[in-house]
């Protein structure tokens, strides 16, 4: 009987230092994983971000008008929209660790060349290059987030991991700020945050592992003792007829996806026009503006985690409603930023913030409501798809404000922006009640 009890107890001290040694290695990944694809992705930003900032120099240089530039804007936003779709769904097939590096990697090439452009069709060209690795980005987040993150946490996790926009377009603002203050030129603002890129794609492939399987550990529902079904074939790569079925048919990710449309019109509007509107309407510098716009996006960081955090436990996982309310004040906030008259850059520089944390709690939204309404091994996909829409809407906005402004002026630029916001309300409020697919299937 003692032999018995001392095995016993042996058995269970070595089950106990087992289970310890998974959580300890769970925390560990999770949080490496979490560091490192938000740097990953706040890079893909400094190659992106920085055409809007080259644009008022490519200008004066070149002689582009709004409407040129904005073509460019537009051919981008569609490239990265179906890239977005069609990379979402190899994404699911693939290594997220290996896909996004070569994405990273490919949209700082593309930014270096930039730097060496001399006409409308080479910049054009190159920029869509970029749009196409830009779109190499999202979708293999999406997947890490949603299989090293369980879907009860999933709104905070996931806006934390959002941060990663705003600590990237934030870093870009400034360092295009300093490099324009500084007289470097704007081909600098494509060739120095390409290389930090390019260095910053070694790192990502350093760091980045693709599912808790593939370092050996059990599936996170099961590490967060989570009481909800585990699809047997979670870990298993996604087919067309599960994208049909899972994603396409869903009538709420097509309502996420219109919401995204309606919401990037004023986020890439702001994001594509304000450090030229900032420059010829407000009259400040290009390194004012920068400074404005990267509070702009460190307010957008606060908004995301706010709205994570109310949908997680104010809302109960339903993400509807954060959209809802967060879009109406935004229209309002982009309708006080026209209102007020030049000269006055602090209260321009507030008002900007309200924006910014009120623009960023619905992306969030609509990033966490495309993988709770689907499932994890299409996450990929449906975020690429609803991914597609926003970028529907940029590609509007780029090309659809320059119009308008070279046409009838800013006022109606930002006319646009309002009912749009609007419109983005209304549909992220047909999803008021809809919470995470598996969270209502328990």
């Amino acid at each position: 009987m003692s032999m018995a009890m001392a095995i016993s107890v042996n058995l269970l001290n070595t089950y106990t230092k087992l289970v310890t040694l998974e959580k300890n290695s769970y925390r560990y990944w999770r949080l490496r994983i979490m560091y490192a694809s938000i740097i990953g992705y706040a890079a893909f930003y400094l190659v992106r971000q920085n055409f809007s900032m080259a644009m008022p120099g490519m200008s004066e240089e070149f002689g582009f008008t709004k409407v040129d530039l904005g073509w460019i804007g537009t051919w981008w936003s569609i490239a990265y929209g179906i890239g977005k779709f069609i990379n979402g769904y190899i994404s699911d097939r693939s290594n997220a660790r290996y896909f996004m590096t070569l994405g990273l990697l490919g949209a700082a090439i593309t930014s270096y060349g930039m730097a060496y452009g001399e006409s409308l069709i080479f910049f054009g060209g190159v920029w869509i290059l970029n749009a196409w690795f830009q779109s190499m980005g999202w979708p293999p987040c999406a997947r890490l987030v949603t299989h090293w993150f369980a879907p009860r946490e999933l709104g905070t996790k996931w806006a934390f991991w959002a941060s990663s926009h705003q600590i990237g377009a934030a870093a870009i603002f400034l360092l295009a700020g300093y490099l324009i203050n500084n007289q470097y030129g704007w081909r600098s603002i494509f060739w120095i945050p390409a290389i930090i890129a390019a260095l910053l794609s070694i790192f990502l492939f350093d760091r980045l592992r693709d599912t808790p399987r593939t370092v050996g550990l059990p599936p996170v529902e099961e590490y967060k003792g989570d009481i909800v079904k585990i699809d047997p074939h979670e870990e298993e790569r996604i087919n067309l007829r599960e994208v049909m079925k899972i994603v396409l048919a869903n009538k709420y990710v097509w309502f996420v996806g219109l919401a995204q449309m309606c919401l990037y019109i004023p986020r890439m509007g702001i994001f594509f026009w304000a450090p030229m509107f900032l420059k010829e309407v407000k009259g400040v510098s290009l390194a004012i503006a920068g400074l404005q716009l990267a509070a702009f996006e460190i307010a957008g960081l606060l908004g995301g985690i706010t709205a994570g955090w109310l949908s997680d436990h104010v809302f109960d996982g339903r993400r509807g409603p954060v959209g809802a309310l967060f879009m109406t004040g935004c229209a309002f906030s982009i309708g006080i930023i026209w209102l007020i008259p030049a000269g006055y850059e602090l209260f321009d520089t507030f008002v900007l913030m309200l924006a910014g944390f009120l623009v960023y709690g619905p992306q969030v939204m609509a990033g966490i409501a495309s993988a709770d309404l689907t499932s994890k091994r299409a996450a990929g996909v449906a975020t690429g798809l609803t991914g597609s829409f926003a970028y529907a809407g940029s590609a509007i906005s780029a090309i659809g404000v320059g119009k308008i402004v070279h046409l009838y002026g800013w006022a109606w630029g930002f006319n646009f922006f309002i009912i749009s916001s609007a419109f983005g309300a209304f549909f992220f409020a047909l999803t008021w009640n809809k919470k995470a697919r598996i969270l209502e299937q328990n």
